[in-house]
């Protein structure tokens, strides 16, 4: 297993689609297990391979549980529900972004053998599979922030919380 650098906003590769996986092999395996690392250790909710710069359809998404689910060539099958909150991103590093996703999500996908199987997800883990998902298709979050935030105006805004109680 090994680390791998995480591309930041502005890198094109965010911005293509990226391609099916049809090859269910030690490769794929090496991607899954070294974006599983990398994502441990930056301390992050989810990672798509485009962030890693490969173009495969390949997502990872911690859940409620601390579970942290693989999956290949996914899409969004079900959702319903809306749920409005603060995303950030590990391209987007120092930002977050007021975004409105879905409340619930139903994911079909395929594990590291190729088997299909289906997920669902509720508020954080709903939003996490819209997320990664989109990265797939070369979008980030960005595009559909309402609103953007720096750490710094989070740290203030949540100050005046805690004086305001």
């Amino acid at each position: 297993m090994a680390l791998r650098t995480i591309l930041t906003q502005g890198d094109p590769i965010l911005n293509k689609k990226a391609h099916p996986v049809t090859s269910f092999d030690e490769k794929l395996h090496d991607l899954l297990d070294d974006m599983r690392e990398t994502l441990t250790q930056a301390e992050g909710l989810g990672l798509a391979a485009p962030q890693v710069g490969i173009l495969r359809r390949v997502v990872l998404v911690v859940n409620e549980q601390d579970e942290m689910l693989e999956l290949v060539n996914p899409e969004i099958i079900a959702q319903e529900g809306e749920q409005t909150g603060l995303e950030g991103c590990l391209s987007v590093p120092g930002y977050y972004g007021e975004v409105t996703r879905p409340m619930r999500v139903k994911v079909r996908a395929q594990d590291r053998n190729g088997s299909f199987f289906e997920v669902e997800g509720e508020e954080l883990t709903a939003r996490c599979f819209c997320h990664e998902l989109a990265h797939l298709d070369g979008h980030l979050y960005t595009e559909l922030a309402s609103r953007m935030f720096t750490v710094e105006e989070l740290d203030e805004m949540m100050e005046k919380d805690g004086e305001d109680k």
